[in-house]
């Protein structure tokens, strides 16, 4: 690699080519052993077949040597990670990758791997990003990556189905897709009676038990038809297809439970936008957006907007919004402030954590509505902390601090029963003395019939470091 390039710290598994850096432009390299593959699949229109249905992300060639393919894909501005979705975004994404092996099949290729980070979601849709996962079909031979869509996709959306959200974070500690004994052992005996349950879950982790110690090449070679395979996949999309998640969550009704009246419910719109307005935002990150309800009064003037929350079911609101209203510039995010997401993979880093992607990101500006009570209450973390955190990601910042006298603060204060008193600071002049060692208050501005102040706030090149 020439100084200027340098290869991307997640792409060493593939060895038909990689993705690097040619000064701030992610490029994709192409190695010889894929040459004839990218050549056919280029030829016969595949690849502008599926750009042309936003199924595969754009790109064109941009370079070609006899060593050597450089093609440059469409950017996308934040990659999400498959445990960052609510249960219908990783539902959509297996849907695809199965929708890609059916088309793949009919033009006589087909999926070598099935891995759920080859999908991410971009202009409101989730969209398949490895354009090298393609390879030729062998007659009569299975599904290459079948084990691997089970891992990545069928297992956690089972999981989350029969106990919750909280599984479909379980993958952060597999990053090569969820064990499908695992999966079995979780999994209630009921799930049996069903019949792709029992042939893509327990029947296979039968079958890995059975084998788990054989390591001589198979003296059967196993074999399945073009129309079997199709009809496996037909079987596993529709079963996805109809797949829900039911959990009550204790925010997933956040605006029915709020203490403001209609009139500071509307106010505190108008202020956000005007102070949007006002530095000229195009990108922005909510760390505690609930549905989008607030992000949606400026989301026609941005470029991109994250709308991050704790809870799967809020995200899951928003994400309904999302495909409702066709909006292409907003991305539901399920994301604890308290834990986001971590590096994880070779060295932490094959998969980069939340706050680093953020970083990268760089929104124009932050928004903290209705947070820092609960990170300070619940979490216990000090505003000094919260500051530094939140001067991580963009120069501007919109926060609210409800006073001690509000209702939810209240609440939160007598869940620390004995421990009461030790939250003394939880005060105005406390939260603005630690916050203006990161920011400058730009302005503020208390929210009418509520015991709500807005700030909007200015990071300070010169403030502390280290964060």
């Amino acid at each position: 690699m020439t100084p200027n390039k340098t290869k991307h710290q997640a792409s060493f598994r593939d060895p038909s080519g990689y993705m690097f850096y040619d000064g701030p432009v992610l490029k994709r390299a192409i190695n010889p052993i894929y040459f004839k593959q990218y050549d056919a699949l280029t030829s016969s229109g595949f690849f502008q077949k599926l750009m042309e249905r936003g199924l595969l992300i754009p790109h064109t060639e941009t370079a070609r040597s006899d060593a050597q393919i450089e093609i440059t894909p469409e950017v996308i501005p934040f990659i999400s990670q498959p445990y960052e979705w609510s249960f219908d975004q990783l539902k959509h994404a297996a849907l695809l990758t199965l929708q890609l092996q059916k088309f793949a099949l009919n033009k006589g290729f087909s999926l070598k791997d099935a891995s759920a980070y080859n999908v991410t979601y971009h202009q409101g849709h989730p969209v398949f990003i490895d354009t090298l996962s393609f390879d030729f079909y062998q007659e009569s031979a299975p599904w290459r990556a079948y084990k691997q869509f089970i891992m990545h996709f069928l297992s956690p959306l089972v999981l989350a189905h029969y106990h919750g959200g909280d599984m479909l974070k379980l993958p952060q500690n597999h990053i090569d897709g969820i064990p499908v004994a695992l999966t079995a052992s979780l999994l209630p005996l009921k799930s049996r009676l069903s019949s792709t349950l029992y042939t893509n879950i327990h029947l296979l982790a039968k079958l890995e038990a059975k084998h788990k110690d054989d390591y001589q090449e198979p003296k059967r070679v196993i074999t399945l038809s073009k129309k079997a395979q199709l009809n496996m996949i037909e079987a596993l999309f529709d079963y996805i297809k109809g797949l829900k998640m039911h959990q009550e969550t204790e925010w997933g009704d956040y605006y029915g439970k709020t203490n403001y009246t209609p009139e500071s419910f509307d106010f505190k719109k108008t202020q956000l936008a005007r102070w949007v307005s006002m530095v000229k935002a195009k990108t922005l990150v909510d760390l505690g957006g609930n549905d989008g309800t607030f992000v949606r009064c400026i989301l026609p003037d941005m470029d991109l907007a994250l709308v991050a929350d704790i809870d799967p079911n809020a995200v899951a609101q928003n994400y309904r919004q999302v495909r409702a209203n066709k909006e292409q510039n907003m991305l539901p995010l399920w994301l604890d402030v308290l834990q986001p997401s971590p590096g994880i993979g070779l060295n932490n880093q094959e998969r980069s954590s939340m706050i680093e992607r953020l970083a990268g990101f760089a929104p124009d500006i932050t928004l903290a509505l209705a947070l820092i009570h609960h990170v300070t209450l619940s979490g216990n973390v000090p505003f000094a902390s919260s500051a530094a955190f939140f001067a991580r990601f963009s120069n501007y910042l919109v926060i609210e601090f409800p006073k001690r006298e509000d209702s939810w603060v209240q609440s939160l204060l007598l869940r620390k029963r004995e421990f009461i008193n030790h939250f003394d600071h939880y005060h105005q002049a406390a939260f603005e003395e630690d916050f203006s060692l990161f920011f400058s208050i730009e302005e503020q501005i208390a929210i009418p019939q509520s015991a709500r102040v807005l700030y909007l706030m200015k990071r300070k090149n010169d403030g502390p470091h280290g964060v």
